[in-house]
């Protein structure tokens, strides 16, 4: 009985995902051209019919279409079922991790945010103000929850509320400077802005000191990714790659690795000295 409802469990939780990652894609494509995220109804992007409710199963629609609409025959992207499923995966992940708790629920909401924000930035190369400012105020929000619960420890609620709020100022001057320094440097924009507001939103779910983390992670992730494409497809240096991308990338690795990071770091190179 126990097994059975361990695998209920987990088929509920990544059905969860993957119902999120549906609404992401649908984020993805409506946000940045300005339409409802709510009307109209899920339709084809070919012949604009609207999808009934058993063609917009998570993964299995797509899967029993064979991708392809069900009344034109046009192809329906890939990226659809893997947005979907790996965001159930993701959620598999954080329940895993954190179990039943408030820090599954807030970082459920953290990475479905990093994710929808790295797929706009993949296509339009923009992190727009309608995802980046919401959700650093629900960064803020999230700490204070996570500082005040469960016993209502007001000291603690006031450690948490300084952790984020230092977390969303370092994040967003350090890469306000790191653009500016860069642009004097090169004598042109290297980082857009919402690169620093993303930071920002990052440092306040993360913390100023898993920031710096994430950051680093990212940085390392983005000039071998960089690298290696100028390599392989003899891209000139200087063209312009998304940063947002990593930046996501290097939070989820934070949130799942980084206190084993820095405690193997500290061991390595501080107390080993």
């Amino acid at each position: 009985m126990d097994i059975l409802l361990i695998i209920l469990a987990n088929f509920i939780v990544f059905a969860l995902g993957a119902s999120i990652g549906s609404f992401i894609n649908v984020v993805v494509y409506r946000l940045p051209a300005g339409l409802s995220l709510l009307f109209p109804a899920s339709r084809c992007p070919h012949c604009l019919t609207q999808l009934k409710p058993y063609d917009n199963v998570p993964v299995v629609g797509w899967l029993w279409l064979r991708g392809c609409c069900r009344y034109c025959q046009g192809k329906i992207s890939l990226r659809y079922p893997v947005v979907e499923a790996v965001t159930g995966l993701v959620f598999l992940l954080i329940f895993w991790n954190f179990d039943v708790s408030v820090l599954t629920l807030g970082y459920w909401v953290f990475c479905s945010w990093l994710l929808a924000l790295s797929l706009i930035d993949l296509d339009t190369m923009t992190l727009p103000n309608q995802l980046t400012k919401p959700g650093l105020v629900m960064g803020i929000a999230f700490q204070a929850v996570v500082g005040f619960l469960p016993d209502a420890n007001w000291t603690r609620l006031a450690s948490h509320l300084m952790t984020a709020i230092l977390g969303a100022v370092l994040g967003l001057w350090l890469f306000d400077a790191i653009a500016t320094v860069g642009s004097i440097i090169f004598g042109k924009t290297v980082m857009g802005g919402g690169d620093a507001k993303l930071a920002a939103m990052m440092g306040a779910w993360l913390g100023w000191k898993y920031l710096l983390l994430a950051a680093f992670v990212a940085c390392l992730l983005g000039v071998s990714v960089g690298g290696s494409m100028i390599i392989l497809s003899q891209r000139r240096w200087g063209y312009k790659m998304p940063f947002g991308p990593f930046l996501a990338l290097g939070s989820v690795i934070t949130l799942f690795g980084g206190e084993t990071i820095l405690s193997s770091y500290l061991r390595l190179f501080v107390n080993g000295t």
